[in-house]
């Protein structure tokens, strides 16, 4: 695994703005960096990433129905006492599933480990699936990359594939904050997969549902029979209208059973069942009881994204943290892994590298990496193409 500078294409941002990558740059800065690749060579991918990507999946699948028996482990994970038999039956009814992405520390050597699983609401989607892989084609054809250049990267026609096998309730709506420019384009980019496969999709703000007689509804009061919502598990079972969820007859993507693995407490009992697993890095969860783990370890809320309110004690005892707004909850404790540091000859500085492994289904299908100038990687760190070579 190495870092490559590489000359950027010069139509990039039309072509991006083109196709409605709208979000590739945020605040000025670049969000789509393609002043350097990752190379990995096949081995890397297909031992360290793409085998452990799938047996992790299959563990933690393994754990759903466990989870769903246990009032333990769903008090653990902070789910409403309102919601535990509709998680249940959500699971028993083997309601389907589409896509997750899991984040790992990996730095070419030895195993990746986990950082955490983001298996409700994914981002960096179309970036992954489309833009990457446009790119690794025109700079090949520049002849910018050799041509046996390669990728890991089947996202696309694998969701392809599972809107095609998943034989969900038609019209088929995707929901997603108003005003959010990076939902709204990876929501647009799911429909156009979907719609390539046949199928009859709408779009509908989250703030445009509405409830009538116990059923999700969209603006004309029409039943909305599926549903794939660009938006938390955590916060629908908290929102004024949770109840009407569990009156509804929509069939959501992500299920609810989903919830489970969105949880940074899957960390802790994943820990529990698999300890010493060469892929998990040894996790609990915070009481106040709770001594400092050490040396290095990182402090992460139940429900958060995008790094928000992580904090980190390196093994050095500097604290690094990221604002957000998920304070008030509750909170695992993680081993520290850091981050590989690479240098960023552009900028003329360092930079830490975060791995993220996409599953569709329950296959390893592709993956995406970020970079950010701290440890911990947020919302606006850069994303980077990747190429398999050797």
């Amino acid at each position: 695994m190495k870092r490559v500078a590489i000359e950027e294409r010069a139509h990039w941002r039309a072509h991006a703005e083109e196709v409605g990558f709208l979000f590739h740059t945020f605040d000025g800065e670049p969000y789509w960096d393609e002043t350097a690749y990752y190379q990995f060579s096949l081995r890397q991918v297909e031992e360290d990433l793409e085998t452990p990507t799938e047996a992790l999946h299959q563990m933690v699948m393994d754990m759903v129905g466990d989870i769903t028996r246990s009032e333990e482990m769903l008090t653990l994970l902070d789910i409403p006492r309102d919601f535990w038999s509709y998680i249940w039956n959500s699971w028993n009814r083997g309601e389907p599933h589409l896509y997750g992405r899991m984040d790992f520390v990996y730095d070419g050597n030895g195993p990746a480990k986990l950082l955490e699983l983001n298996y409700d609401t994914p981002t960096s989607l179309f970036e992954t699936g489309f833009f990457q892989w446009v790119w690794l084609e025109e700079q090949i054809g520049s002849g910018k990359l050799p041509a046996q250049a390669d990728q890991f990267n089947s996202l696309q026609d694998k969701l392809e594939q599972a809107f095609a096998e998943l034989a969900l309730p038609q019209p088929f709506y995707f929901a997603s904050v108003r005003d959010s420019v990076e939902d709204k384009g990876t929501v647009a980019y799911l429909m156009d997969l979907a719609t390539q496969v046949g199928m009859e999709n709408r779009y509908i703000a989250l703030e445009d549902i509405g409830e009538l007689n116990g059923q999700l509804v969209d603006e004309q009061g029409t039943a909305m029979a599926g549903l794939f919502k660009l938006y938390p598990w955590e916060f629908m079972v908290r929102e004024d209208f949770a109840s009407v969820i569990q009156s509804s007859q929509t069939q959501f993507i992500e299920p609810a059973w989903k919830m489970l693995l969105s949880n940074k407490g899957i960390l802790p009992l994943l820990w529990q069942r698999y300890p010493n697993h060469p892929n998990l890095l040894p996790a609990f969860f915070e009481t106040p009881r709770s001594e400092p783990m050490g040396p290095g370890w990182v402090r992460k809320p139940l429900f958060s994204r995008e790094g928000a309110n992580v904090e980190m004690i390196t093994a050095a005892g500097d604290r690094v943290t990221a604002q957000g707004p998920y304070s008030d909850g509750r909170y695992i404790r993680q081993a520290l892994q850091p981050l590989p540091k690479f240098c960023d000859h552009q900028r003329g500085q360092d930079t830490y590298t975060m791995l993220g492994s996409w599953v569709v289904g329950d296959s390893a299908a592709g993956i995406c990496i970020r970079e950010d100038a701290t440890l911990i990687t947020k919302d606006s760190s850069r994303f980077i193409p990747h190429i398999i070579l050797g």
